[in-house]
């Protein structure tokens, strides 16, 4: 931060985004491209990096629409400052020094980058961006809340069964329906009723993975679409709940990134450790409808398919689009659990706790309703 003139460091991820947006701004037209058409578009991680990429103020207009697959509204450090009980992004990259057992950050730049890679992934190093007041200037969902972000159209959603492939984000099973309701009970106090309608102890696995895809990746990407339409940006939502035979012997129906070769059209070039899609009719049609999906949407803003339904706009209907076999229209996919998740969210975000991870069975007791902290065992004993 010393040698930066904007005092600051970290976020290099994103700069090297911006600066390749610049790039195209200033190239494309040489390749046929048009500069004033232009989308960024990412999942998972990277669609984490779009919401950045929309917030930052180094990338505005540099693009113009948005595509968030998958994406992740976390709570994001500050690089100064510890907030919502994390460490500043400053104190990171000394913990890691000392992890590194570098003497300075002359050493640490000597390292050669690939065992510098994997000895900071050993030591618990996680890159995330950082609040420096320059290439982030809040935290993401205040900079979504107060309007200042992007004004571009948005495609975003998820998958039905994100958590299938991502296990490790979902706390352990409960030995019984009563365990499960008591643990519930004393994280969630007043809230604990309507959290055990929507996931409830009849089907504790399901119910643990769907409470988990909701507050991670439905949340964010209903909230995306939200915020977009807010501003009177064109703005549109998927459900991803589509599966196969290779998939469901492994209980991966509508796995995280399962998305993607119905997107890009590589049914047939998957990685070797993925469940194989099937090359028939079904799957073509799928993946030849949502690539025209994707495709118009990066065109003209409007998600168009031929011999497909009419992608309607979010809106005051809060209409989406699942594609289960099938493309199929709705309204309201999460009605209730959105409201659920936003509302243990701004209370966290009251009480100064980050909002992302603490989750159903794995999250402590909830701030009550004016974010302060409840009194120990105001919810009950906890199993």
């Amino acid at each position: 931060s010393a040698e930066s003139p904007n005092g600051v460091s970290g976020n290099y991820g994103l700069l090297d985004q911006v600066e390749a947006l610049k790039w195209v701004k200033e190239n494309i037209a040489a390749f046929g491209g048009d500069p004033g058409n232009v989308t960024i578009m990412g999942e998972s991680a990277g669609g984490l990096s779009v919401m950045y990429l929309m917030a930052s103020p180094l990338a505005r207009d540099l693009f113009h629409k948005a595509i968030a697959q998958s994406a992740y509204l976390i709570t994001t450090p500050a690089l100064k400052e510890p907030v919502f009980g994390l460490p500043s992004g400053e104190q990171v990259g000394q913990f890691l020094q000392g992890a590194l057992k570098a003497k300075d950050i002359a050493v640490m730049r000597a390292m050669d980058a690939y065992d510098l890679n994997n000895a900071a992934f050993a030591a618990g190093f996680a890159p995330f961006g950082a609040i420096d007041g320059h290439a982030l200037t809040r935290q993401l969902i205040d900079t979504f809340d107060r309007g200042e972000q992007a004004r571009v159209p948005i495609l975003a959603g998820f998958n039905s069964g994100e958590i299938r492939s991502l296990r490790f984000l979902a706390a352990p099973t409960p030995a019984n329906a009563a365990a499960y309701d008591a643990r519930i009970r004393c994280s969630y106090g007043d809230l604990a009723d309507l959290y055990l309608r929507l996931y409830p102890s009849s089907d504790m696995p399901e119910s643990i993975l769907a409470a988990t895809r909701d507050a991670i990746y439905g949340w964010t990407s209903e909230r995306l679409v939200r915020n977009q339409t807010a501003l009177g940006a064109p703005s549109y939502l998927y459900l991803f709940d589509h599966s196969y035979p290779a998939a469901d012997a492994f209980d991966l129906h509508g796995f995280h990134a399962a998305e993607l070769p119905y997107v890009f059209s590589t049914l047939g070039d998957v990685p070797t450790y993925w469940p194989k899609p099937p090359r028939d009719i079904r799957e073509s049609k799928l993946s030849r409808i949502m690539l025209q999906y994707w495709t118009s949407f990066a065109r003209t803003g409007a998600p168009r398919a031929s011999d497909a339904p009419d992608w309607q706009a979010f809106g005051e209907k809060r209409n989406f689009i699942a594609f289960a076999g099938t493309p199929q229209t709705g309204a309201e996919m999460m009605a209730g659990r959105y409201a659920l998740q936003e509302e243990l969210v701004r209370r966290r975000r009251i009480a100064g706790e980050q909002w992302n991870w603490n989750i159903g069975l794995a999250s402590p007791p909830l701030p009550l309703a004016d974010g302060s902290k409840p009194t120990a065992g105001a919810y009950g004993a906890c199993p």
